[in-house]
Protein backbone atom coordinates (compact mmCIF):
# COMPACT_ATOMS: atom_id res chain seq x y z
CA UNK A 1 0.00 0.00 0.00
CA UNK A 2 1.27 3.66 -0.62
CA UNK A 3 0.24 4.91 1.99
CA UNK A 4 1.29 4.85 5.53
CA UNK A 5 -2.09 6.51 7.26
CA UNK A 6 -5.87 5.96 6.48
CA UNK A 7 -7.64 8.73 8.28
CA UNK A 8 -11.61 8.23 8.13
CA UNK A 9 -14.04 10.43 8.47
CA UNK A 10 -16.74 9.15 10.59
CA UNK A 11 -20.33 9.74 10.21
CA UNK A 12 -20.88 8.26 6.42
CA UNK A 13 -18.24 6.50 6.36
CA UNK A 14 -17.39 4.59 9.20
CA UNK A 15 -20.94 4.51 10.60
CA UNK A 16 -24.33 5.48 8.21
CA UNK A 17 -25.41 8.25 10.54
CA UNK A 18 -25.97 11.18 8.01
CA UNK A 19 -29.66 10.10 7.14
CA UNK A 20 -30.27 9.84 10.70
CA UNK A 21 -28.70 13.03 12.27
CA UNK A 22 -29.65 15.60 9.43
CA UNK A 23 -33.53 13.98 9.23
CA UNK A 24 -33.47 15.38 13.24
CA UNK A 25 -31.29 18.72 12.43
CA UNK A 26 -33.53 19.62 9.81
CA UNK A 27 -36.51 18.87 12.03
CA UNK A 28 -35.22 20.72 15.15
CA UNK A 29 -33.60 23.68 13.11
CA UNK A 30 -37.37 24.12 11.37
CA UNK A 31 -39.50 23.54 14.66
CA UNK A 32 -36.94 26.53 15.90
CA UNK A 33 -38.63 28.46 13.26
CA UNK A 34 -35.70 28.30 10.54
CA UNK A 35 -37.54 25.67 7.81
CA UNK A 36 -34.91 23.52 6.86
CA UNK A 37 -35.70 20.34 4.58
CA UNK A 38 -33.44 16.95 5.28
CA UNK A 39 -31.81 17.81 1.64
CA UNK A 40 -31.26 21.05 2.47
CA UNK A 41 -29.05 20.57 5.92
CA UNK A 42 -27.20 17.57 3.97
CA UNK A 43 -25.88 20.57 1.39
CA UNK A 44 -25.15 23.04 4.30
CA UNK A 45 -24.10 21.10 6.81
CA UNK A 46 -23.28 17.23 6.05
CA UNK A 47 -19.22 16.92 7.35
CA UNK A 48 -19.58 19.64 9.11
CA UNK A 49 -19.13 20.98 13.34
CA UNK A 50 -22.13 22.08 14.74
CA UNK A 51 -20.91 25.60 15.35
CA UNK A 52 -21.55 25.75 11.57
CA UNK A 53 -24.95 25.67 12.10
CA UNK A 54 -25.18 28.57 13.89
CA UNK A 55 -23.07 30.18 12.27
CA UNK A 56 -24.71 29.42 8.81
CA UNK A 57 -27.90 30.44 10.87
CA UNK A 58 -26.96 34.00 12.22
CA UNK A 59 -25.98 34.88 8.72
CA UNK A 60 -28.97 34.22 6.68
CA UNK A 61 -31.01 35.46 9.64
CA UNK A 62 -29.63 37.45 12.13
CA UNK A 63 -30.87 35.32 15.04
CA UNK A 64 -29.28 33.67 17.72
CA UNK A 65 -29.85 29.17 18.36
CA UNK A 66 -31.22 28.95 21.85
CA UNK A 67 -28.51 28.35 24.31
CA UNK A 68 -28.91 24.89 24.67
CA UNK A 69 -29.29 23.82 21.32
CA UNK A 70 -26.49 21.84 21.13
CA UNK A 71 -27.20 19.68 24.13
CA UNK A 72 -31.06 19.08 22.41
CA UNK A 73 -29.34 18.46 18.99
CA UNK A 74 -27.05 15.34 20.90
CA UNK A 75 -29.44 14.34 22.92
CA UNK A 76 -32.27 13.80 19.65
CA UNK A 77 -29.47 12.09 17.97
CA UNK A 78 -27.73 10.50 20.03
CA UNK A 79 -31.08 8.41 21.23
CA UNK A 80 -31.60 7.73 17.46
CA UNK A 81 -28.42 6.28 17.67
CA UNK A 82 -29.38 4.04 19.83
CA UNK A 83 -32.22 2.48 17.91
CA UNK A 84 -31.12 2.45 15.03
CA UNK A 85 -27.66 3.01 14.00
CA UNK A 86 -25.95 0.82 11.68
CA UNK A 87 -22.12 0.14 10.61
CA UNK A 88 -21.15 1.58 6.95
CA UNK A 89 -21.80 -2.13 4.98
CA UNK A 90 -18.56 -3.58 4.29
CA UNK A 91 -16.01 -1.26 6.90
CA UNK A 92 -14.95 -3.91 9.10
CA UNK A 93 -14.28 -5.88 6.25
CA UNK A 94 -11.87 -3.17 5.14
CA UNK A 95 -10.24 -2.46 8.49
CA UNK A 96 -9.28 -6.24 9.26
CA UNK A 97 -7.54 -6.23 5.89
CA UNK A 98 -5.66 -2.75 7.22
CA UNK A 99 -4.82 -4.59 10.60
CA UNK A 100 -3.77 -7.82 8.76
CA UNK A 101 -1.54 -5.62 6.35
CA UNK A 102 -0.32 -4.03 9.12
CA UNK A 103 -1.51 -0.71 7.78
CA UNK A 104 -2.10 2.15 10.22
CA UNK A 105 -5.44 3.85 10.79
CA UNK A 106 -7.24 6.42 12.58
CA UNK A 107 -10.88 8.70 12.75
CA UNK A 108 -10.85 12.32 12.06
CA UNK A 109 -13.90 13.49 12.73
CA UNK A 110 -16.21 16.99 12.94
CA UNK A 111 -18.12 14.96 15.39
CA UNK A 112 -17.79 15.24 19.54
CA UNK A 113 -15.42 12.67 21.07
CA UNK A 114 -18.95 11.78 22.36
CA UNK A 115 -20.87 11.67 19.64
CA UNK A 116 -17.84 9.49 18.18
CA UNK A 117 -17.75 6.94 20.97
CA UNK A 118 -21.42 6.66 21.24
CA UNK A 119 -21.89 5.98 17.54
CA UNK A 120 -18.93 2.76 17.95
CA UNK A 121 -20.48 1.53 20.74
CA UNK A 122 -23.80 1.28 19.29
CA UNK A 123 -21.99 -0.54 16.22
CA UNK A 124 -19.37 -2.40 17.26
CA UNK A 125 -16.60 -0.37 15.85
CA UNK A 126 -15.04 0.44 19.08
CA UNK A 127 -12.98 -2.96 18.85
CA UNK A 128 -11.65 -1.14 15.86
CA UNK A 129 -10.29 2.09 17.32
CA UNK A 130 -8.04 2.53 20.43
CA UNK A 131 -8.83 6.05 22.35
CA UNK A 132 -5.48 7.22 20.69
CA UNK A 133 -6.87 6.75 17.25
CA UNK A 134 -9.54 8.90 17.79
CA UNK A 135 -9.67 12.87 16.71
CA UNK A 136 -12.42 15.35 16.91
CA UNK A 137 -12.82 19.02 15.81
CA UNK A 138 -12.84 19.47 19.29
CA UNK A 139 -8.93 19.16 19.74
CA UNK A 140 -7.87 22.11 17.12
CA UNK A 141 -9.61 25.38 16.97
CA UNK A 142 -10.84 25.03 13.32
CA UNK A 143 -12.97 22.53 12.23
CA UNK A 144 -13.31 20.95 8.46
CA UNK A 145 -12.94 22.79 6.00
CA UNK A 146 -9.81 23.75 7.56
CA UNK A 147 -6.82 21.40 7.38
CA UNK A 148 -6.39 21.94 11.45
CA UNK A 149 -8.27 18.16 11.81
CA UNK A 150 -6.09 16.31 9.48
CA UNK A 151 -2.76 17.72 10.56
CA UNK A 152 -3.66 17.01 13.67
CA UNK A 153 -4.18 13.20 13.36
CA UNK A 154 -1.20 13.29 11.42
CA UNK A 155 1.07 14.18 13.71
CA UNK A 156 -0.37 12.63 16.43
CA UNK A 157 -0.07 9.27 14.45
CA UNK A 158 3.26 10.60 13.62
CA UNK A 159 2.92 9.99 10.08
CA UNK A 160 4.05 13.16 7.08
CA UNK A 161 0.78 14.84 5.61
CA UNK A 162 2.02 13.58 2.26
CA UNK A 163 1.97 9.91 2.90
CA UNK A 164 -1.71 10.21 4.78
CA UNK A 165 -5.17 9.55 2.90
CA UNK A 166 -8.63 10.73 3.77
CA UNK A 167 -11.73 8.71 2.96
CA UNK A 168 -14.25 11.14 2.94
CA UNK A 169 -17.89 11.70 1.45
CA UNK A 170 -18.31 15.71 2.25
CA UNK A 171 -17.45 18.61 0.59
CA UNK A 172 -16.11 20.36 3.35
CA UNK A 173 -13.69 16.82 4.41
CA UNK A 174 -12.58 16.88 0.77
CA UNK A 175 -11.39 20.59 0.99
CA UNK A 176 -9.95 19.63 4.33
CA UNK A 177 -8.00 16.73 3.02
CA UNK A 178 -6.87 18.65 -0.03
CA UNK A 179 -6.21 21.91 1.91
CA UNK A 180 -3.34 19.82 4.54
CA UNK A 181 -1.42 18.34 1.32
CA UNK A 182 -3.32 14.84 1.50
CA UNK A 183 -4.68 12.77 -0.91
CA UNK A 184 -8.05 12.15 -0.46
CA UNK A 185 -10.90 9.77 -2.26
CA UNK A 186 -14.90 10.65 -1.92
CA UNK A 187 -17.30 8.11 -1.02
CA UNK A 188 -20.10 8.38 -2.73
CA UNK A 189 -22.54 6.56 -1.52
CA UNK A 190 -24.73 9.80 -0.59
CA UNK A 191 -23.06 12.60 -2.23
CA UNK A 192 -22.61 12.77 -5.78
CA UNK A 193 -19.24 12.95 -6.68
CA UNK A 194 -19.39 16.11 -8.34
CA UNK A 195 -19.86 17.83 -4.89
CA UNK A 196 -16.68 15.77 -3.69
CA UNK A 197 -14.78 17.88 -6.73
CA UNK A 198 -10.86 17.70 -5.65
CA UNK A 199 -10.75 14.41 -4.65
CA UNK A 200 -8.25 12.03 -6.57
CA UNK A 201 -10.88 9.42 -6.83
CA UNK A 202 -14.66 8.05 -6.22
CA UNK A 203 -15.99 4.51 -5.18
CA UNK A 204 -19.78 3.95 -4.12
CA UNK A 205 -19.08 0.72 -2.10
CA UNK A 206 -16.66 -0.41 0.64
CA UNK A 207 -15.60 -3.54 -0.90
CA UNK A 208 -14.03 -0.58 -3.45
CA UNK A 209 -11.87 1.34 -1.28
CA UNK A 210 -8.42 -1.35 -1.08
CA UNK A 211 -8.45 -1.17 -4.58
CA UNK A 212 -7.97 2.39 -4.60
CA UNK A 213 -5.45 2.48 -1.90
CA UNK A 214 -3.42 -0.40 -2.81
Amino acid sequence: MRYDLIIFDNDGVLVDSEPISNTILSGYLTELGHPTSYEESLRDYMGAAVHRVHDVIQERTGQVLPADFDETLHARIFAAFERELQPVAGVTDVLGKLVADGVAYCVASSGTHERIRVGHRRTGLDEWFEDEWVFSSEDVGRGKPAPDLFLHAAERMGVAPERCVVVEDSRLGVQAARAAGMDVYGFTAMTPAERLEGANGYFDDMGQLLGLLG
